[in-house]
């Protein structure tokens, strides 16, 4: 459980509060110093997100621990920084910022909720190399977006990354949206199709027997008239 690439998805979550109170100022960390600081943590902590899953591969240390933590510890980054950008205004210089911040939250929370449904169901939901790009973009945006004091032009172009990400993310949360929604269809087809076979072949049995009563009743017929004739005969 505790092997390096746990350990580096662990420390994701752990610099997660000094980020929030540096950005918010809270003291002691209500310095210029600590603010750039917040921003280094983010990029150290992106950066902890590609190489805990590398190494886990390439070390053959995969583990269900780290399979469950890796995207909570994902999710709460960058919900984590969303939120602050949101509650920060001074942390964007254009108000239509909040639209693309709002797109990827609601994102994060429908896909997360459509992977506990599947999972239920023991169906994947792969990340996909569009949904990659889309956190590349959007890991690089936040981080801009924070070195706002240490230059004006990051921020402005944080925020067209952003907005980059937000489409992305659009984007991506569609397609695993019509997968998900793929595998309802299949298996409402698969309920319905039980029922269409037994209604077939209760409808085979009945035919069936009404087919034995036709000819049962005509061969009663046939050799009730034989009888009638035979009689008129003697």
């Amino acid at each position: 459980m505790y092997n390096l690439p746990n350990i580096l998805t662990i420390s994701r979550i752990m610099v997660i509060p000094l980020i929030f109170m540096s950005v918010f100022q809270f003291a002691p960390f209500n310095t210029y110093a600590w603010a750039m600081f917040a921003g280094a943590l983010f990029i150290a902590a992106s950066i902890t997100d590609y190489l805990d899953g590398y190494l886990a591969r390439a070390w053959n240390q995969t583990s269900a621990f780290g399979r469950l933590l890796d995207p909570i510890a994902d999710k709460l980054l960058v919900a984590t920084a969303l939120v602050v950008i949101l509650v920060k205004p001074d942390m964007y210089t254009w108000n239509y910022t909040v639209i693309a911040v709002f797109v990827i939250l609601c994102r994060e929370i429908l896909v997360s909720g459509l992977r506990e449904f599947l999972r239920e169901v023991n169906v994947g939901l792969p990340v996909t190399k569009l949904a990659k790009w889309k956190t590349t973009f959007q890991m690089t945006a936040l981080a801009m977006m924070l070195f706002k004091d240490l230059w004006i032009w990051w921020s402005y172009v944080g925020e067209g990354l952003l907005w980059v990400a937000a489409v992305l993310t659009f984007i991506t949360g569609y397609q695993y949206y019509q997968k998900s929604l793929d595998y309802v269809k299949e298996e409402e087809e698969r309920r319905r199709n039980p029922i269409k076979k037994m209604a077939s072949a209760v409808k085979a049995v009945a035919e069936k027997m009404t087919s034995k009563a036709a000819v049962s009743k005509k061969s009663k017929s046939v050799k009730n008239s034989k009888i009638g004739a035979n009689d008129k005969k003697a």
